[in-house]
């Protein structure tokens, strides 16, 4: 294998090549996803002034990340005030043996865990799993996908790929349930299931939306209700946080909150948004005993450190700039590979997992710039995605491309050369079918999907200064 491609970049590729002959899926994701934007826009109209709010958003994250030291530890102090316990993860492996070892302190037999991407991203479910402890995803799409062996399709829709009947299969044969093509009764089926899980588990597990510095609390938003079920029914709860959704103060929430909802549902507001700021206190009738906070790490320093790409770590997970990406409604979440698809996965996961080995997630983009003009807190995406490239370029060049560059410098820098090579041009599109779709093919990677664009007649300039002869000459 060349040192210029990756497992991960050849799987892409494959992955790609089939996702985008799947016309029936890729017809409904489209539809799914047009059916949002109605949504959105609708929503996103009621506010006073949308691109005011984004830009109020934008200083939040803006001051929150610059400043990340002084609010972690402040929501530090102010959650262990109350019998909270902080842990703070630098990667993945400190963040799995806490959650594993309190698991085993604790004789935890079952765990309910609501949606957390973080827990995605460290593989999480697998390694409590390989200790002996069963775990269930209470998110009815998380629970999905659990059920089909996949990762989540889309961070904020994990099923969206799903058919009704397709979940209905999955149901009678995971869980011996009749089929049935009613979105009400398929919700009903998982319910019951899940009913008991929150009684029987003796740990939840789930992420956050925001931390809280000010208040030393979480905050938790939702649709379902399963992630309140989650944090208050088992005894103890443990909360995975990244370091980078820390807040200055709970009145940023007041902007923050329909930012969310709007990008990502296209709703006013979720249905459950809740705070957490740490176990049950006397007199208090629900809540954990123990509430542990993993503050997460796992590279976002590395982020940080980048000044030209740090505002990456604005973002809010609300899931917008997948929504409205060309390539995503084409190649689909898990093509992607990693735990954040589309995008903002594409800018972030070079800086987290390696930037040769991730590097083609920043090339799998059309730079329409939709994903920039969504964003509700103005992370400047597409831009990264191209400073992506220029980085992994200047630290691995691919064979032959700087001699590329210099020719075509040496060219551009010689207009009678440039002149003579664009009267031969023509000739390209008369040789290029003795060679097309052989290995003597230089056009190959485009060909295999495009037609071989005819060269022009003449070229601009030529015609340019034929058109101005004419005009002068009409104008004697």
């Amino acid at each position: 294998m060349s040192s210029f491609t990756s497992p991960a970049r050849n799987q892409f590729q494959e992955d790609a090549d089939r996702t985008t002959s799947d016309a029936p899926r890729r017809t409904a994701v489209r539809n799914a996803l047009q059916n949002y934007q109605s949504a959105r826009d609708r929503t996103g109209a009621t506010f006073t002034d949308w691109k005011a709010a984004r830009s109020a958003a934008s200083t939040i994250k803006h001051e929150a990340v610059n400043h990340l030291d002084q609010y972690l530890e402040e929501f530090e102090r102010k959650f262990t005030a109350r019998g909270g316990k902080v842990f703070w993860a630098s990667n993945s492996q400190q963040a799995r043996d806490y959650i594993i070892q309190l698991a085993k302190a604790k004789n935890v037999r079952a765990i309910v865990k609501s949606k957390a991407m973080t827990g995605e991203e460290i593989h999480l479910n697998d390694a409590l799993v390989a200790e002996g402890f069963g775990v269930v995803e209470s998110d009815l799409g998380e629970f999905i996908q659990q059920l089909k062996g996949e990762a989540p399709y889309h961070f904020v829709f994990p099923c969206m790929h799903l058919r009704r009947d397709e979940i209905s299969d999955l149901f009678h044969k995971e869980l011996g349930t009749a089929k049935t093509n009613s979105p009400e009764e398929l919700t009903m089926i998982a319910r019951r299931v899940l009913r008991r899980t929150y009684v029987e588990a003796d740990m939840g597990i789930s992420g956050a939306n925001f931390i809280v510095a000010d208040t030393g609390m979480i905050s938790i938003t939702e649709n379902e209700g399963n992630a309140r079920l989650t944090v208050g029914v088992p005894k103890i709860h443990v909360a995975l946080v990244g370091i980078e959704k820390v807040v200055p103060r709970l009145g940023d929430l007041a902007l923050l909150l329909p930012m969310l909802a709007t990008a990502g549902t296209g709703q006013h507001l979720t249905g459950y948004n809740s705070m957490y700021g740490g176990p049950r206190q006397p007199g208090e009738n629900d809540g954990p005993d123990e509430f542990h906070v993993v503050l997460l790490d796992n590279h976002r320093t590395r982020l940080l450190a980048d000044p030209e790409q740090r505002d990456a770590l604005h973002c809010i997970r609300c899931g917008a700039c997948l929504n409205v990406c060309p390539i995503f409604k084409n190649i689909g979440g898990h093509t992607y590979g990693t735990t954040y698809q589309g995008p903002i996965g594409s800018v972030i996961t070079p800086h987290f997992r390696g930037l040769q080995d991730w590097k083609h997630l920043s090339g799998a983009s059309s730079l329409c710039g939709a994903c920039t003009e969504t964003c509700p807190v103005g992370i400047d995406i597409h831009h990264h995605l191209l400073h992506n490239r220029r980085n992994a370029a200047a630290e691995k060049p691919a064979p032959g491309e700087s001699l590329l560059w210099k020719a075509f410098t040496f060219l551009m820098r010689r207009p009678a050369l440039y002149r003579l090579a664009t009267r031969f041009a023509p000739l390209g599109s008369l040789l290029h079918p003795l060679v097309e779709g052989t290995a003597l093919d230089p056009m190959i990677a485009w060909t295999s999907t495009r037609d071989f664009p005819a060269a022009a007649p003449s070229s601009f300039r030529s015609q340019f200064q034929k058109h101005q002869a004419q005009k002068s000459g009409g104008s004697k």
